[in-house]
C-alpha cells in the first residue's frame, strides 16, 4: 500500500512540466476537499484516483447530430465567395479630422512580408470542435469573480471585456450551457474552411536538409534571442552568403501558384498582433480560437477537457526575413529555424491535432507527457486554414504598459488595430481573466482525475498572456530551435 501510495503522488510530479508552487499545492487541497465522499478524498490523497465514480464515456458529439443545413451552406458559400465584414455594421464613418493619435492609428500598415509568410494550418479531417469567432464565443458566456455570477447589468463584449479586470477576485468567463450537452456553438461548424481544388494538393515544398540544433553555427546573428533593451549582435561576417534567405524559388512558386482568393476561408477570424522587438526583429504572431478544447485519451478514458482554447504560431523576421517559427503546444511549445519546415508555396504548414488543436511540424502521432505513447495528439493533411483571409489584425508595443497607472477602467494604450480594420475591438485583448470554465470541482458529476491529469481543467487565458515580450523563440529550459523536422522532439 505504501508503494502505491508514494507511486501515485510521485507519478504527477514526475509528468508534469510545470512548476507546482506553495499556492498551488494549496490550491489542490482545497479542490481535493471539495469532494462530500470521505472514500473519494482519501482514493484522491493516497492512490491518485479521484472522482472514480464519475467516471463515464465521454464522445466528441452526443447522438446523431444534424448537420445537413450547415454543410449545405459551406458549400454554397465554396462556389461563391465575398468576404463577410466582421467588424459592426453600426461603425461610423471615418473622421478625418481627428487628433494626431489617432490618425496613426489608422495609417499604420501590416508589413507585406507578414502575411506573405503566414502560415497555413491543416485542420484534422475528424475534428469535431472548428474555429470559432471570439466574438460569438463571449456571447455564450457569463461572467463570475470567485466563482459567484457578477451582479451586472453590462453587457459584456470585446469592446468592454478589460473593464472587468477593476474586480480583485478570479475572474472566469463560463459557458451559459452544460457543455457535454455539446451546443451547437462549441462546435461551430459553419466555421470549417472553404476547400482547395484537389490539384493544389502537390504544392508543398519539403524542408531544408538536416543541421545541427544549434544557432550559433547556423546563423549570422542572435536574431534568436533579442530584446528592445539589448541590440542584436552579429556572429560572422555580414557577406557571408550564408546571411542570404534561401527561399528565392519558394517565392517563385508563391507567386505562380498562390492566389488570394476563397480556398482556405473561415468564417472565424484569426487574430494577427505584430510585435516590433527592435533591431530589424519582428514577431508576428497568429492567434486561433476554438470554443472548446477536447482532451485526448488514455485507455478510453479522456483527460484535458476545456472551454475555450488558445493556440498560436510565431514568425519571427529579421529586415523582413523570416528566420524562426514557434509552434504553441499545451503548456509550451516547439521551435524550428524557418527553412527546417514545410511550406505551401513560401508559407509555413502547420498541422493542428484533433479535439486538442496542439500544433506541430507535421503529420502523425505525437505522444507528450505520459510515456509509452500513452497520450498522444494525432494530425492530418485536412481542411487547409489561410487565416491571412479573415482576421482581426494589430500592432502592439508592450514597452507602452510599462509602469501604466492602475486604472482598470482605463484600456492600456499599447495595442492598436492595423489600417486593414480600424474599428477593430482592442478591450478584450487586455482582458485578464480566462476564457473558459474553472477548472470544475471534485464534487462535480463530470469531473475526474486520475494520476494528476483532470478530465476537466480551466480554460485558458487570452493573447496578450503569451508573452508577446518573449526575447527567446524557446519558452521552456529542455526547448531548443530544431534546424530539421525531428517526430521524437519535445519542449519538456
Amino acid at each position: 500500500m505504501l508503494v502505491i501510495s508514494f507511486g501515485a503522488w510521485v507519478t504527477p510530479r514526475l509528468l508534469d512540466p510545470t512548476k507546482r508552487g506553495p499556492e498551488m499545492r494549496a490550491r489542490d487541497r482545497r479542490w481535493v476537499d471539495s469532494s462530500p465522499y470521505f472514500w473519494d478524498r482519501q482514493a484522491c490523497r493516497w492512490i491518485g484516483l479521484c472522482g472514480l465514480h464519475h467516471l463515464r464515456s465521454d464522445p466528441a458529439t452526443r447522438g446523431e447530430s444534424d448537420d445537413d443545413e450547415e454543410w449545405g451552406e459551406l458549400k454554397r458559400r465554396a462556389m461563391s465567395f465575398e468576404p463577410p465584414r466582421w467588424e459592426a455594421d453600426d461603425q461610423p464613418r471615418e473622421d478625418r479630422k481627428r487628433n494626431f493619435h489617432q490618425r496613426r492609428r489608422i495609417l499604420r500598415e501590416i508589413p507585406e512580408y507578414v502575411t506573405k509568410y503566414a502560415p497555413y494550418v491543416h485542420l484534422y479531417s475528424g475534428e469535431e470542435f472548428w474555429p470559432s469567432d471570439i466574438r460569438e464565443h463571449v456571447e455564450h458566456m457569463t461572467v463570475y469573480v470567485d466563482e459567484q455570477p457578477l451582479n451586472s447589468s453590462t453587457k459584456w463584449t470585446l469592446d468592454n471585456l478589460h473593464e472587468l479586470n477593476r474586480h480583485t477576485g478570479k475572474v472566469i468567463l463560463r459557458s451559459n450551457d452544460d457543455v457535454e450537452d455539446r451546443p451547437s456553438w462549441l462546435h461551430s461548424h459553419h466555421n470549417v474552411p472553404n476547400p482547395f481544388p484537389d490539384e493544389e494538393e502537390d504544392e508543398t515544398t519539403p524542408p531544408s536538409p538536416k543541421r545541427p540544433n544549434v544557432p550559433e553555427l547556423n546563423e549570422p546573428t542572435t536574431w534568436y534571442d533579442v530584446d528592445k533593451r539589448r541590440p542584436l549582435n552579429r556572429i560572422d561576417d555580414p557577406r557571408s552568403r550564408k546571411f542570404q534567405h534561401k527561399g528565392d524559388y519558394s517565392e517563385r512558386l508563391a507567386i505562380r501558384g498562390h492566389k488570394p482568393d476563397a480556398n482556405g476561408y473561415s468564417a472565424a477570424p484569426a487574430v494577427l498582433v505584430v510585435v516590433d522587438k527592435g533591431s530589424g526583429i519582428v514577431d508576428a504572431f497568429w492567434f486561433f480560437f476554438y470554443s472548446y478544447n477536447l482532451g485526448q485519451t488514455v485507455f478510453n478514458i479522456r483527460f484535458g477537457n476545456h472551454v475555450g482554447d488558445w493556440e498560436h504560431c510565431m514568425v519571427r523576421f529579421e529586415n523582413g526575413i523570416p528566420r524562426g517559427i514557434f509552434f504553441s503546444e499545451h503548456e509550451g511549445g516547439q521551435a524550428y529555424a524557418f527553412d527546417a519546415v514545410e511550406k505551401r508555396g513560401n508559407r509555413p504548414v502547420i498541422y493542428s491535432a484533433v479535439g486538442s488543436h496542439a500544433m506541430y511540424a507535421m503529420p502523425n502521432k505525437h505522444s507528450y507527457i505520459l510515456p509509452f505513447g500513452l497520450l498522444k495528439d494525432l494530425t492530418d493533411k485536412g481542411p487547409l486554414w489561410d487565416p491571412t483571409l479573415n482576421n482581426y489584425a494589430y500592432h502592439y508595443d508592450y514597452t507602452k504598459e510599462y509602469g501604466e497607472d492602475t486604472d482598470e477602467l482605463r484600456e492600456p494604450q499599447g495595442l492598436v488595430p492595423a489600417a486593414s480594420n480600424p474599428h477593430a475591438p482592442t478591450s478584450w485583448f487586455h482582458f485578464r481573466g480566462r476564457w473558459g470554465d474553472e477548472v470544475y470541482s471534485l464534487a462535480d458529476r463530470r469531473q475526474w482525475r486520475f494520476f494528476g491529469q483532470y478530465h476537466y481543467v480551466t480554460g485558458p487565458d487570452g493573447p496578450k498572456f503569451k508573452t508577446l515580450d518573449r526575447e527567446k523563440m524557446c519558452q521552456t529550459r529542455k526547448c531548443k530551435i530544431l534546424y530539421s523536422l525531428d517526430p521524437f522532439a519535445t519542449w519538456y
